[in-house]
């Protein structure tokens, strides 16, 4: 192996052992690795910027610009309250009507952003029901995840699958995605209840408090709530037809982000851009070009040569490998820098003979996006509910979100395993 390939190689796995350590914050890290890979002379600065997806950050950028001015109506901590309204109280109903919401929401939206609005809204009920928060963060946390693998802009996996292979459009991730994720989400809910039933029973007289918080003044800006919500309305009709009306993805979200921003206002149009995730857009510029030294070197394409031999090539074989070490790779490692060193790998099977790769594509979205379920590092969502958790007093222990995630992120890998089978391959 050339001697640049194991600069990129001890680079690459440095920075992903400080990231998993999480002694430094992981985007610091991400560029220090990237910047590195460039003064090392593993990539030339052109070929750097050549790496990075621009199409992922630019939708990301839109969704978050969206998403973020929505809520400064108030419209996400209306839902809520109306929500624990509806269930009368009740701990139980409340915790899966909470998670069904957040489940829908994180596919239209992004898991990420869900999170960041549900978790105030789930501390607010908690406290009012005066029973222990963690049920119902986990429980949010776990249909994020889930929710979020329905779509190409549910779960940040997905956008950079989407980005890197044109022909899996919206719709393709919707008919492909989300019947499986249906399934999941009817098995998990009623398990989530199961468990936690016992430890979140509250009295009358605080579920009684629940239907006291009045509804009136919540919706902050009724104007902006037109506009926001016409604004998402024409966003998701653009991701249904962005194949037809040949633009990109990320096209569409920053059409409509600047349309919205166009409709407020400058006033509005700050605010926007200071509550868009920057360090979270620098995090994947980092990892893109990390990975681009990977890629640059043919550590990759290597990689690639080593699965086939392992399954022979065999269609099916791979994708059950992809779909099993993702899930327990993106367990314990963000699934975010994973699926940027999966993605190549990939597409260089594709070079090498597997003439169909749609079933890899599919095994590696389910297994990342639900693979996240399975610790408390395993996806970006985990860990925004965990520092909002400990924030509120009530710090989340990796060990005790291993206990319940694990057991339930393999329930999940099953039956993909099975929807792959039968999908792919027997029908």
């Amino acid at each position: 192996m050339e001697q640049q390939a194991i600069w990129a190689i001890i680079i690459f796995l440095l920075t992903y052992a400080l990231i998993i350590s999480e002694k430094i914050h992981r985007t610091l890290l991400a560029m220090f690795g990237a910047v590195l890979m460039i003064v090392f002379g593993i990539i030339d600065q052109e070929s750097a910027i050549h790496h990075i997806d621009f199409n992922t950050l630019g939708l990301l950028i839109g969704m978050m610009i969206i998403v973020n001015t929505t809520a400064e109506t108030g419209l996400f901590k209306y839902i809520g309250i109306w929500t624990a309204r509806k269930a009368k109280g009740n701990p139980v109903t409340i915790l899966w009507l909470l998670a069904l919401i957040t489940a829908v929401g994180s596919a239209f939206l992004d898991n990420v952003t869900t999170i960041i609005l549900m978790v105030p809204v789930a501390f607010s009920i908690t406290r009012q029901l005066k029973v222990k928060a963690f049920p119902f963060i986990f429980s949010l946390v776990v249909a994020s995840n889930i929710g979020g693998t329905a779509t190409l802009i549910g779960d940040p996996p997905n956008i950079m699958i989407g980005s890197a292979v044109k022909e899996l459009t919206f719709v393709a991730f919707l008919q492909n995605l989300a019947p499986i994720v249906v399934v999941i989400l009817a098995a998990t809910l009623p398990l989530l209840v199961m468990i936690f039933r016992k430890s979140i029973k509250s009295t009358p007289k605080n579920q009684k408090n629940i239907m006291n918080i009045s509804l009136e003044g919540l919706i902050t800006d009724r104007k902006l709530l037109v506009k926001c919500l016409t604004i998402l309305g024409l966003t998701l009709l653009g991701f249904f037809m962005h194949q037809t009306l040949h633009l990109e993805s990320a096209t569409v979200a920053l059409a409509g982000a600047f349309l919205l921003l166009l409709l407020t206002g400058e006033h509005v149009m700050e605010r926007a851009f200071r509550s868009v995730e920057w360090p979270t857009i620098f995090f994947f510029i980092g990892l893109f070009v990390l990975v681009g030294g990977l890629i640059d070197t043919g550590t990759i394409k290597r990689l690639a040569e080593w699965a086939i031999d392992l399954t022979g090539g065999d269609p099916l074989t791979t994708s059950m490998l992809i779909l099993w070490l993702s899930a327990i790779a993106s367990s314990f490692l963000d699934n975010i820098p994973f699926v940027a060193t999966m993605i190549p790998m990939i597409q260089d099977m594709g070079a090498m003979g597997i003439s169909n790769l749609e079933p890899l594509w599919w095994s590696l979205a389910l297994g990342a996006c639900l693979g996240g379920n399975g610790s408390l590092i395993g996806a970006s969502a985990n860990l925004i509910a965990a520092g909002m958790s400990a924030k509120e007093g009530e710090p989340i222990t990796f060990m005790r979100f291993l206990k319940y995630g694990f057991l339930l992120m393999l329930l999940s890998i099953v039956v993909s395993s099975g929807y792959i089978l039968l999908r792919y391959f027997l029908i």
